[in-house]
């Protein structure tokens, strides 16, 4: 995390929480109000009262729950972000779910933190996201770290996959089945599988499904 810059010294930076259960919310108020540089301007209990809520507030940054009734934190910070896009939103969750972690980053979110953080690392991710910085619970930013790893491992696997294998796997990845591949390229059906064996062995992968979300991954780097 970079060094929290210094706060303004004439008012407090503001703060909306976008909380739907009543008593965290509370708790999380409470524990803003002792930071002197900032001031919890607003609070929000669903996606939809956020939307409406906040551009009205012109907040610093956005504390946003992940999971909130009807429509998710996720789906609020890109909508948000669509209307606002300066506005710094961090995410907030019980839960450090990765597929949750990189949807929040898709939608745009600035920083990424467990629920359990403490006061004092709390108040140091909120002045780096204003910062330029893109805070993050250090077991969540390990998951990142890990997940852009895969990713790599995965492309290079890939690129090193003979040209037929390549172009079986972008038949796959696109619905065809066994036959349908052999069909359209003059092969036997047998041939196919073979092929499939070798490309599964090569991803490091134990079935179709595997195989092509590899595959997407790597399309997508």
């Amino acid at each position: 995390m970079n060094p929290p810059v210094k706060p303004s010294a004439k008012k407090p930076l503001k703060i909306v929480l976008v909380e739907d259960q009543p008593e965290i919310r509370e708790s999380w108020v409470r524990l803003i109000g002792t930071f002197a540089d900032f001031s919890c301007v607003g609070t929000c209990a669903s996606a939809e009262e956020a939307l409406r809520v906040i551009p009205t507030l012109g907040p610093d940054v956005v504390l946003m729950d992940v999971f909130l009734p009807r429509m998710s934190g996720i789906e609020c910070t890109a909508r948000l972000k669509a209307i606002l896009p300066q506005i710094q939103v961090v995410m907030l969750t019980a839960a450090d779910d990765d597929e949750m972690v990189f949807l929040a980053l898709e939608a745009g979110a600035d920083g990424y933190l467990l629920k359990q953080t403490k006061p004092a690392d709390l108040r140091n991710a909120l002045l780096d996201v204003l910062s330029g910085g893109a805070p993050m619970t250090s077991e969540i930013a390990r998951r990142v770290v890990h997940y852009f790893r895969d990713r790599a491992k995965t492309r290079d696997a890939v690129v090193h996959l003979a040209p037929r294998e390549k172009e079986i796997l972008s038949l796959l990845s696109k619905g065809y089945s066994n036959k349908e591949i052999a069909d359209g390229l003059s092969l036997s059906v047998e041939t196919v599988r073979s092929y499939l064996k070798s490309i599964y062995e090569k991803l490091h992968v134990h079935s179709r499904s595997e195989a092509v979300a590899r595959y997407m991954n790597s399309e997508r780097t």
